[in-house]
């Protein structure tokens, strides 16, 4: 106070108290019609902003040249991966259907379900989004379909298969375009190539790398998952080496050539189907000299954060390097 009086006088202290008495005798609800004019108008500056940003103009991953007029207020996601993204992008809210697959997160099981690989065109004509996301697959065997939801007046936007982080970050990107949501599109990838640097910078002061086997479906059919694929990039990532690393996508070996691979640590993906996982893959005959086997070392991880391409990918990373190299990035 003393400082105050100082620099201001007193002239101008009780020029101030009286009119901090008038305020106060105001109405309640002149103070909050103020407060709701600042909201406004920082609403107002956003939504002038998002629209700015439109019209908009990609080029989707069939190709096309796709123009979104204004923001989408009503979305349509047809594949979970999607769907997931468009959640971490915050436009949740306005999603009005998904696909039959999706199940993260928790508020996507709450959408309207309208069909998987076989649209229910019929539901999603009726529902009239601003914007759907298909995928190719969509394209190259419903195309005729998708130009019904375009002669409806909907925008529709193709995206591709991912096979790597780089296909990831692209398709965030795109999403985040065409959503008006490009900053924290940007954001999120920024977040994930961070987290993954962090982990490759650690990942250097391992001297003796694991070879790890990877199994996506159980015996009888065992499939694995080699070279252009998220979990190769993964291992390469902590330093491990994919046992195996000599195939390429998704393939079938069978139980003799997986045991001649030897490998240190086996990684499940497929625990949300199948019970115990790991004490089945213990018990098999003939696998008992396998290291990973004689050494306990076989580990279930959820399959959508290794193999979706969403922002959880950097969640699955971070989980295999914990798992197979706890010495080092154990907590």
């Amino acid at each position: 106070m003393k400082e105050y009086f100082q620099r201001y006088g007193l002239f101008s202290f009780v020029l101030v108290f009286m009119l901090a008495i008038l305020t106060a005798c105001g109405t309640d609800k002149g103070s909050n019609d103020a407060t709701e004019d600042v909201s406004d108008a920082g609403a107002a500056d956003v939504s002038e902003e998002v629209a700015q940003a439109f019209p908009v103009t990609i080029t989707d991953d069939a190709g096309r040249e796709v123009t979104i007029e204004s923001e989408p207020e009503t979305i349509i996601s047809l594949q979970a991966s999607n769907t997931e993204i468009l959640y971490a992008l915050g436009v949740g809210d306005r999603m009005i259907g998904v696909s039959d697959y999706d199940n993260y997160p928790a508020e996507a099981l709450e959408v309207q379900k309208v069909g998987g690989q076989d649209m229910d065109a019929e539901l999603i004509l009726s529902l009239l989004p601003d914007i759907i996301f298909a995928t190719s697959y969509h394209y190259n065997t419903h195309g005729d379909i998708l130009k019904q939801f375009e002669e409806a007046g909907i925008t529709v936007v193709v995206t591709g298969s991912a096979s790597s982080f780089d296909d990831a970050y692209q398709t965030m990107s795109m999403i985040g375009k065409a959503t008006g949501t490009a900053e924290k599109a940007d954001e999120i990838i920024t977040d994930m190539k961070e987290r993954r640097a962090a982990i490759e910078e650690k990942a250097k002061a391992i001297t003796d790398k694991k070879k790890v086997w990877v199994e996506v479906s159980p015996a009888p059919d065992i499939f694995t998952t080699g070279q252009n694929t998220f979990m190769h990039e993964m291992l390469e990532t902590i330093n491990a080496t994919n046992a195996a690393e000599d195939q390429d996508g998704w393939v079938k070996l069978t139980e003799e050539e997986i045991v001649q691979l030897n490998p240190d640590v086996i990684i499940t993906t497929y625990g949300y189907y199948i019970d115990n996982p790991a004490d089945q893959v213990l018990a098999r005959e003939g696998w008992a000299e396998v290291t990973a086997v004689k050494e306990g070392q076989v580990f279930d991880v959820d399959s959508d954060t290794v193999t979706r391409p969403g922002p959880r990918l950097i969640q699955g990373v971070e989980t295999l390097a914990k798992i197979i190299y706890p010495e080092v990035f154990g907590e």
